[in-house]
């Protein structure tokens, strides 16, 4: 059972962030095609639990904000402290001065990785607990040493545990925890206030995907990590859509200019229904038609860049990386030559990946079939994910 109470997310993302390096802050910094600050707000903003989402920035950071999160509605935009303190508690005082009554959940904008299971397990912890943390159990042998350098004793694992974020608390309760806490007694972690205040904080099992961005290679291993993986499915795709007057052309998420254009349910975006197909067949868990059926109303104009996107958190929450997208759009007409790389960065912003991890390909079928009379498009994709 999960908290029925309606929820609100605080991403604290007012740091500086020196020890990765780089000319701007490092939750700005672009990971998997996206700045990492989007990839936290989309896995609150696509979560239904979520009412309100702010975010913490720093100060003179409001444009690196507004960029980085463009596209995104209702996002609201809060200044932070000279601590992490300090800011966690500015958004507080937000959702304070709105009478915001339910669960509160603060997170790190320097763990872009959050999956939809860890949020519902920290749901269902709080329908039985004022508190609740992800966490991991420590398995690595521990000691302490001593100022020579050398080894003094070894400390029992036992119980030890990798505490991450988000942590979600009952919204009363996490701002009483910041009113009584004593001003100038630093603390990082908002668990340990509501502890200190006398309630108790549950544990939820956590994820290694969710570790935390802090040093300049952390990006370099993030990019690298698919290398060491030993579980890797493909799946293949394939679409075809009638060309029609007074339609509008999609491919890869452009709109192309055309004398005609795709007619089907949605957009009719041949390359991208393909490679939705294909991300889904990868990942096992079925196809477009199942999870956007066009017997559905509601998908009837919808921007097929929905499905791809929805297709990669899918799999995301299942464990998987995108390591490779290829589609090849099948037409006479228009020449897709000129749309290459356009069509490379939107499919790789949509699909939160590099974008030379993805591939655009063109042929025809010599005037011959659908696509060769010009009745139609058709694409064809491959999608490697790896585990």
């Amino acid at each position: 059972m999960q908290s029925d109470l309606p929820s609100a997310a605080i991403i604290v993302a007012a740091g500086a962030g020196s020890r990765t390096g780089g000319d701007i802050p490092k939750q700005y910094r672009l990971v998997r095609g996206k700045a990492m600050l989007r990839h936290s707000v989309e896995a609150f903003v696509t979560h239904p639990a979520f009412q309100h989402i702010i975010v913490v920035i720093g100060k003179s950071q409001d444009t690196l904000a507004r960029d980085a999160l463009l596209g995104i509605p209702d996002v609201i935009l809060v200044e932070g402290g000279k601590e992490r303190i300090d800011s966690v508690r500015c958004a507080i005082h937000y959702l304070d001065k709105i009478g915001f009554s339910g669960n509160t959940f603060i997170h790190d904008a320097a763990r872009p990785f959050l999956s939809g299971q860890v949020i519902d397990r920290l749901l269902a912890a709080l329908a039985s607990s004022e508190g609740a943390v992800p966490a991991l159990p420590v398995v690595d042998s521990l000691s302490r040493g001593n100022a020579e350098g050398s080894l003094t004793e070894v400390v029992d694992r036992e119980q030890l545990y990798r505490i991450q974020t988000p942590q979600a608390f009952r919204h009363d309760v996490i701002s009483k925890a910041h009113k009584d806490w004593n001003i100038g007694q630093v603390s990082t972690d908002d668990a340990r206030m509501v502890m200190a205040a006398g309630h108790q904080v549950k544990i939820v099992e956590g994820d290694e995907n969710l570790a935390k961005f802090t040093f300049a290679d952390d990006f370099d291993r993030q990019l690298g990590q698919s290398e060491n993986m030993h579980d890797v499915r493909t799946g293949t795709g394939y679409d075809v859509h009638r060309l029609a007057k007074g339609e509008e052309l999609w491919l890869c998420g452009l709109r192309i200019d055309h004398e005609y254009g795709l007619a089907g349910h949605s957009d009719a975006d041949v390359a991208l229904h393909a490679l939705t197909d294909a991300i889904l067949g990868a990942a096992a868990l079925g196809d477009i038609g199942d999870h956007f059926p066009p017997s559905d109303a509601q998908w009837k104009g919808a921007s097929s860049e929905r499905f791809l996107a929805h297709a990669a958190k899918l799999a995301a929450d299942k464990g998987f990386r995108i390591a490779h997208l290829d589609v090849t759009i099948i037409c006479e007409a228009p020449k897709i030559g000129p749309h290459k790389k356009a069509m490379k960065t939107r499919v790789a912003e949509i699909a939160a990946i590099e974008t030379d991890r993805v591939s655009i390909k063109a042929t025809t079928t010599e005037k011959l079939g659908v696509t060769g009379r010009g009745e139609g498009i058709a694409a064809q994709a491959i999608a490697t994910l790896v585990k």
